[in-house]
């Protein structure tokens, strides 16, 4: 029946859109479709709208696809529909369990330190379309007045935008001065200014990943930990979606192999509950979290 084709495509659509590293047997299987209909279908997205990619053996939907662009002007709020119904609900108290978690998904969406003030929301929407338009113009644009917490510096940064991300309070742009791609926020930037200059380093746009602890990045750097009871069912807890990565290894441990964007969201889970996980790899995570512990004895300690 068409209407089973149809679920099967919509699942397909759901696996292929999340962060998770589903193989094309993975798929198969949870959907109920063969290879040969798998590589149909992908055609099939390709033709309608999807931007595909593969990494790892896994295929993945672009975040980038007009399709998805389109749903989400449609089922997102406007900046002020999102500020009224947050008032609405701070004005029916903090009581109500349903109200509280109505608040906190909104939290989650928008940033209402800008939203809440009204120059800067102007501001704000200024340079999200600036970035919108040299994105669809394939332009570079000056960000004026740029403050980098990494480099102690406010000035001017020429870059080419490609991805606006996080509820458009982040850009993805390659910096040809530096040849690296970079995520900027928008609150950072003074102004925005479009250049009479077309991009040169489109073949540098890097794909942006999402780990499970919601890290986006280019990078993925693996991790390898051996979790006790306690740790296990945390890590479950938290990003139910991670379950599968969690094998047992006797004797009531657990086994985690995760790649990551960013050490600092796998990092707070290991620091939490240091003494119930055994950091096994790779290296380069051993040495932030020592890092870490000895910064952090330096502060307590005064030293």
């Amino acid at each position: 029946m068409r209407m089973d084709k149809l679920g099967k495509e919509l699942e397909m659509i759901r696996l292929l859109a999340s962060p998770e590293d589903y193989t094309v047997e993975d798929i198969c299987e949870m959907t109920g479709v063969s290879k040969r209909n798998f590589y149909y279908y992908l055609h099939f997205f390709r033709d309608n709208g999807f931007i595909l990619f593969k990494h790892n053996r896994c295929y993945h939907i672009d975040r980038r696809s007009p399709f998805l662009n389109k749903m989400l002007d449609l089922l997102q709020f406007t900046e002020d529909e999102a500020v009224t119904l947050r008032r609405l609900l701070t004005m029916v108290g903090e009581n109500n369990p349903v109200v509280n978690n109505l608040k906190a998904k909104l939290d989650r969406f928008y940033d209402f330190s800008i939203l809440a003030d009204m120059e800067s929301r102007k501001k704000a929407a200024k340079i999200v379309n600036t970035l919108y338009e040299a994105i669809k113009a394939k332009r570079v644009v000056k960000l004026e007045g740029y403050s980098s917490p990494h480099s102690m510096t406010v000035r001017d940064r020429f870059v080419e935008p490609y991805l606006l991300m996080n509820n458009n309070n982040d850009v993805r742009c390659y910096e040809p001065l530096t040849d690296q791609c970079k995520t900027f926020r928008i609150s950072r930037m003074d102004r925005v200014v479009m250049m009479d200059l077309r991009w040169s380093g489109e073949s540098k746009h890097t794909q942006v990943f999402t780990d499970i602890f919601m890290f986006s990045g280019d990078t993925h750097r693996p991790v390898r930990l051996r979790l006790g009871q306690l740790a296990r069912n945390v890590f479950v807890e938290e990003h139910p979606a991670g379950a599968k990565l969690v094998v047992p290894d006797g004797d009531g441990r657990w086994l985690l192999e995760v790649e990551v964007c960013d050490y600092r969201g796998i990092g707070r889970f290991v620091l939490g509950l240091f003494d119930d996980i055994e950091i096994l790899g790779d290296d380069a995570f051993k040495a932030y979290i020592y890092n870490k512990v000895e910064a952090m004895q330096a502060r307590l300690t005064g030293k």
